[in-house]
């Protein structure tokens, strides 16, 4: 019997695989043994095996965000890969960047569109086919954003504050995860989101160092997250130890959003 955290041998699809975030857990579930598939846009996924010499991961370009070709790529890659185990579906679009002000109708929904339907369909299709196991864990990843308003304050010129379309698709997404945990728990299949709050890339932690030194403050533990920190909230919501664990907001904030 396998050990109750153990993901050796499973079959896990990781989507923004090679990512900041994505990288870490990338890495990871490869190191314990887990079999990987890791997308990402093209170049990406292949690097980071290069990079680290991954053994167990398979890497692959796809664009996750396009739901119209989305459920046949999936039907492909099933065919050819088999139904996951887990997946840690970390795509999403770019928002807008644009401010309340500015932001078009058209542009607000272009980030539902390719953040939310495409994410929708994913989970979905995977979901049907695992319930034929009666078991398997799918994992999304909201934001801090998603829960609480940013504060203006911390953004300055020429900085506009997070996007109202980001932090609307971040909510949707917890909805999303709750009511597909609803609806597939009767079949063993687990739904949880990841809620990270301020994990800023390298380099927006090399090129805005006053930005940083804002959003340090306004978390509880004074710090920004790093990549590596993610990866245990996610790893622990793909085992058997959280098998009593669906419809769930893992919050990784460093306690942005208790105040």
């Amino acid at each position: 019997m396998s050990r109750w955290y153990s993901l050796e041998g499973k079959k896990v699809w990781v989507t923004g695989g090679a990512g900041y975030l994505g990288s870490a857990i990338t890495v990871e579930l490869d190191r314990v043994g887990a079999k990987v598939l890791c997308f990402d846009l093209p170049g990406k996924a292949e690097a980071l095996v290069r990079e680290h010499k991954l053994t167990n991961t398979v890497p692959l370009s796809a664009d996750i965000n396009n739901a119209a070709a989305l459920p046949a790529a999936l039907e492909r890659l099933l065919a050819e890969h088999g139904v996951p185990d887990g997946v840690v579906h970390l795509v999403t679009a770019s928002s807008s960047g644009k401010s309340l002000e500015v932001l078009s109708p058209d542009e607000f929904q272009r980030t539902f569109d390719l953040a939310l339907t495409p994410s929708f369909i994913l989970c979905r299709t995977l979901a049907e086919r695992m319930k034929a196991n009666g078991k398997g864990s799918i994992i999304l990843f909201s934001s801090m954003y998603g829960v609480v308003a940013p504060d203006k304050s911390i953004y300055h010129d020429p900085m506009a504050p997070n996007p109202i379309d980001y932090g609307a698709s971040k909510a949707a997404t917890l909805q999303l995860s709750r009511y597909l945990a609803m609806h597939y728990g009767p079949s063993g299949v687990r739904f949880n989101c990841i809620t990270p709050g301020p994990f800023p890339n390298p380099t927006v932690q090399k090129n805005h160092p006053g930005f940083i030194a804002d959003l340090n403050k306004k978390t509880v533990l004074q710090r920004v997250g790093q990549n590596h920190e993610i990866v245990g909230p996610t790893l622990f919501l793909l085992t058997d130890s959280a098998s009593f664990v669906t419809g769930h907001s893992l919050v990784v904030d460093g306690g942005w959003t208790i105040w």
